[in-house]
């Protein structure tokens, strides 16, 4: 294999930046650039260890530098990989990265030195993939979720399930192939309980990514009503400054306006719509198009009524674009106005707050409301759980195998119809975690990594 290397670190000004060289050459390209002030060079280490120097180019020196060695298969990626520390301006890392390359490394593609970690055993495909779960995690929870899949718990759940499969896959092919042998038998009863184990813990899976989802991948969320209902206010209050214009002048957000905010360790984003009403002016008129199509594809709205006023067609229409959809009435101006619109809301929405977006009064309701619609409170962030639709569409493809075999035993097929149905429920299991997954597999995953990790 080449030797690779690139800019760990983000492409941004800080304190430190880091160039990531990997392969076997890794140690003697990175004395051709890196002296140390001790004298020693990175190959006199035993590894593991840090030298204190300059990166060089040829005569001219680029910067002062920490240079550390790990040894490989002792390494994230299983080779021998030698980091250079240098200062985090973007000119001196690319300078530096240039230098490296001069001296023999080739550019890393995406996700090249995880792929690398993967393909020498160092992790297992669902390992890897927590890797851009945990680098792009914006709260508690989904960071909980990517570190405990890279330390192993999913891939240990699904080898248990895909294990226990194989071990009577086996018994039943040594039984049917070898009857005068002395043989452990597998009773149906045993291999039942098997099936209707892995059964079990696939839909438990299954059950756990879907209430898990918005926490991991985060929520396009819309804001919609009428004009001067509050929207804009309840845009600013929730992202924490101000991102819309707030006047009394109907009309005033005629385009959409977004953020990402992390409300009850969800990851929201967010965007603040036109106010929805009929309109002779055909700039505002597109604004209100573009909200309906918001709402349209949104996966939670958040459907704003003035406490003060009773129900027009404008709030009609909105009512009736968010039947079917996941949808929360908040009733706002409750600090200045008696509520009106309690029976109405109630009607329509199975699930409604009532706050002042001005002073904060009742978001404490909101964020309760979110999770609940969200489903979010049921998720088990302790249990092992698949974090994208790759992993998914496995499973799910597994666990219909599964309910086949437990189907073919309860009809009285034969027991080589079940194990056809075991044999592809485990395929796909060894899919998922990568150790039957096709080299096209693995490449359109890493692909979608940023270059450097």
């Amino acid at each position: 294999m080449t030797t690779i290397a690139a800019i760990s670190t983000g492409l941004a000004p800080g304190g430190i930046g880091i160039v990531r060289i990997s392969g076997e050459d890794a140690v003697k390209i990175a004395d051709k650039v890196f002296e140390s002030f001790s004298g020693k060079k990175i190959s006199d280490l035993k590894g593991y260890t840090a030298l204190y120097g300059r990166v060089k180019d040829n005569d001219t020196y680029l910067d002062t530098a920490v240079a550390l060695f790990f040894k490989g298969p002792k390494s994230y990626t299983g080779e021998d990989v030698v980091e250079i520390s240098c200062h985090g301006g973007l000119y001196v890392c690319r300078r530096v990265l240039r230098t490296v390359f001069e001296a023999g490394a080739v550019p890393a593609e995406a996700g090249e030195f995880t792929k690398r970690a993967f393909l020498n055993g160092k992790m297992d495909l669902t390992g890897a993939e927590s890797v851009m779960s945990i680098i792009s995690a914006h709260g508690e929870e989904s960071e909980k979720i990517a570190l405990k899949n890279i330390e192993g718990s999913l891939f240990r759940k699904i080898k248990e399930i895909s294990d226990k499969l194989v071990y009577d896959m086996a018994l039943l092919s040594a039984w049917v192939d070898y009857p005068y042998e002395e043989i452990e038998e597998l009773s149906d009863e045993k291999l039942k309980a098997d099936i209707e184990n892995a059964e079990a813990e696939l839909s438990k899976l299954i059950f756990n990514y879907d209430r898990g989802k918005a926490i991991i991948e985060g929520v396009d969320t819309v804001i919609a009503g009428s004009p001067n209902v509050g929207k804009s206010t309840l845009m600013n209050y929730l992202s924490g400054e101000e991102k819309s214009i707030v006047t009394d002048i109907a009309g005033t957000t005629r385009d959409i306006v977004e953020d990402t905010i992390l409300l009850a360790d969800i990851v929201l984003r967010i965007s603040d719509t036109a106010g929805v009403r009929e309109t002779d002016d055909l700039v505002e008129s597109i604004g209100v198009g573009r909200a309906f199509d918001k709402i349209d594809k949104a996966s939670l709205v958040l459907a704003v009524f003035d406490a003060g006023r009773k129900i027009d067609d404008s709030d009609r229409k909105l009512i009736e674009a968010c039947k079917g959809k996941k949808a929360i009435a908040i009733i706002n101006k409750t600090d200045l106005v008696k509520n009106q619109l309690r029976e109405d809301i109630e009607k329509e929405f199975e699930n409604f707050v009532y706050i002042s977006a001005k002073t904060g009064e009742g978001t404490d309701k909101l964020e309760e409301t979110i999770k609940k619609v969200l489903m979010t409170a049921e998720f088990d962030s302790s249990a092992e759980t698949l974090i994208n639709e790759r992993q998914l569409h496995c499973c799910k493809e597994a666990l219909d195998a599964i309910k086949d075999a437990k189907q073919a035993l309860c009809i009285g097929q034969t027991l080589d119809a079940v194990n056809v149905c075991l044999d592809s429920a485990v395929e796909k299991l060894l899919i998922m975690t990568g150790e039957k997954a096709t080299d096209t597999v693995v490449n359109e995953i890493f692909s979608h990594f940023c270059v450097g990790k």
